[in-house]
């Protein structure tokens, strides 16, 4: 199990660069999160909704993601409310003071699920656990589902994370340590510092001294690599704002209050050409060559927090004036004329609205929500940009709502339910969205898309001959798991 001294000490990605190492020593790893709360999620080919971080993991060991894998997923949707998510299928939302007292007993419930699904699927299997947030919340310890009662479980050795760069390190060990029960210290085997900058060396005063301290061996010292994987928490993207030499493309991307699905935006973020700046409500939308509406978990929350900071209406001007705006799922939502919400399950309506609200209008839809959630890998070719080779692309559609054109309006794809394409204005504006989570991971239509903007720019065209995303994120995988065998001795703990 790898544990972490706090959020975002690493946990995710030490976890993906261990499944990965396993794998090349002719091991079967299986990734386990007992618990994630992530609005980031992927859709498995049995159509079960689970955390993207594990479906990162899957991958690194050589394996197809499956919603096992993540028993328990809280998505959570403001005011204190999560989605619960047990074993791939939405069970209900509750209020955070509540989640223990009525979902405690059916969380374990599904994660012994998990395990013995894993277990009769891949006998074979070397389960790599990744806990969650800190393992010593004191107010939590009682009710902890997913880090040190699942290591005692499974009786599972545990490798300690701290992130240095954060500051503080000798303390967030020590710390973590000493509160410790005195039943689950003997499950730490071994400690790892992770985003060192600069020469090893210079933290062997530092090994030394938390090695006699501690009595566990320190198994390695993990450079701060430069590379890009996808953020487990939306905080992270503040990370991301550094300038990129040789971008000549910036595409605003808006930072909704409720965003999801944010790993959507990694393929254009991996491509060397173009500038991802994120814009959150309140903040000037500036003069970018094209602008990217993301996912969102409360949709008619987040479209009422562009109209109300003036944003939405920053939106229209840029594409009636003659910019580019896509819209991916509830940001196609966003781009209609009308979003209705009978039951309130994508955010709290204006008074008096009866659950209605005014998109941004610049497609010709109207989205109503009900039903259930629509859960399904999809494959379809693309007619947008017109009066171009049929190309054929692939993702997964995870949304709520039903959405019809109103007049006469392009399709994106050849399938008529996956996307609209419409002009905006009479200066060469346009609009376009999916339901495709995944759209960017296609190379080719990336490329088209991307060359579109590149024209009105006079810049040089990209070559289409691209892979999908996914051969570029493997390869990423492999870096980070040579870093893993460089840095890190395994031996200690295996």
């Amino acid at each position: 199990m790898v544990l972490g001294t706090s959020s975002g000490a690493g946990k995710s990605l030490m976890t993906a660069a261990l499944c990965r190492v396993l794998k090349r020593r002719g091991e079967t790893p299986l990734p386990f999160k007992g618990q994630n709360m992530s609005n980031n999620a992927w859709v498995d080919p049995g159509g079960g909704e689970m955390a993207y971080s594990q479906a990162l993991q899957a991958w690194a060991a050589g394996r197809e993601p499956e919603c096992a894998m993540n028993p328990v997923l809280l998505k959570p949707q403001g005011d204190s409310t999560s989605e619960v998510i047990h074993l791939g299928r939405s069970v209900g939302t509750c209020r955070a003071e509540h989640y223990y007292r009525d979902w405690f007993r059916p969380g374990w419930a599904a994660i012994r699920q998990g395990l013995h699904t894993l277990e009769v699927q891949h006998p074979e299997g070397l389960l790599v656990l990744e806990g969650a947030g800190s393992p010593v919340e004191v107010n939590l310890q009682a009710r902890d589902l997913t880090n040190l009662r699942l290591a005692q479980y499974l009786r599972a050795r545990c490798l300690l994370v701290a992130d240095i760069e954060r500051g503080g390190v000798f303390a967030q060990i020590v710390g973590t340590l000493a509160l410790l029960r005195p039943v689950e210290r003997p499950l730490i085997g071994g400690l790892l510092i992770n985003r060192f900058r600069g020469r090893r060396e210079l933290f062997d005063e530092g090994r030394h001294w938390l090695e006699q301290h501690t009595g566990i061996p320190v198994l390695g010292v993990m450079p701060w690599l430069d590379e890009l994987f996808p953020p487990e928490d939306s905080l992270d993207l503040l990370e991301r704002r550094g300038r990129k030499r040789g971008a000549d493309l910036e595409i605003a991307v808006l930072k909704l209050p409720s965003l999801s699905n944010f790993s959507d935006l990694d393929p254009l973020e991996a491509e060397p050409t173009v500038q991802l700046r994120w814009v959150e409500p309140g903040e000037p939308l500036g003069t970018p060559d094209a602008v990217v509406i993301p996912g969102s978990k409360q949709t008619l929350r987040d479209l009422d927090r562009l109209h109300s900071s003036g944003l939405g209406s920053a939106v229209q001007r840029f594409a009636r004036s003659g910019g580019a705006v896509f819209g991916v799922c509830g940001g196609l939502q966003m781009l209609g004329q009308e979003l209705e919400d009978p039951d309130g399950l994508e955010g709290q309506a204006p008074a008096g609205s009866n659950g209605a609200m005014a998109g941004l209008g610049l497609l010709p839809l109207r989205t109503r929500f009900g039903g259930e959630k629509a859960l399904r890998h999809r494959q379809s070719s693309v007619h947008w940009p017109e009066h171009q080779p049929t190309l054929s692309v692939e993702g997964f559609e995870l949304h709520r709502g039903h959405t019809h054109a109103l007049e006469p309006c392009s399709n994106l794809c050849e399938d008529p339910s996956l996307g609209w394409v419409a002009r905006c204005g009479d200066q060469g504006g346009i609009a376009a969205g999916t339901y495709l989570h995944g759209i960017f991971d296609n190379g080719p239509w990336r490329r088209r898309w991307l060359n579109q903007l590149r024209v009105r720019r006079g810049l040089e065209l990209l070559s289409e001959q691209q892979p999908h995303h996914s051969r570029q994120r493997d390869a990423l995988l492999d870096r980070l798991a040579d870093a893993f065998e460089t840095h890190v001795n395994l031996e200690p703990l295996l």
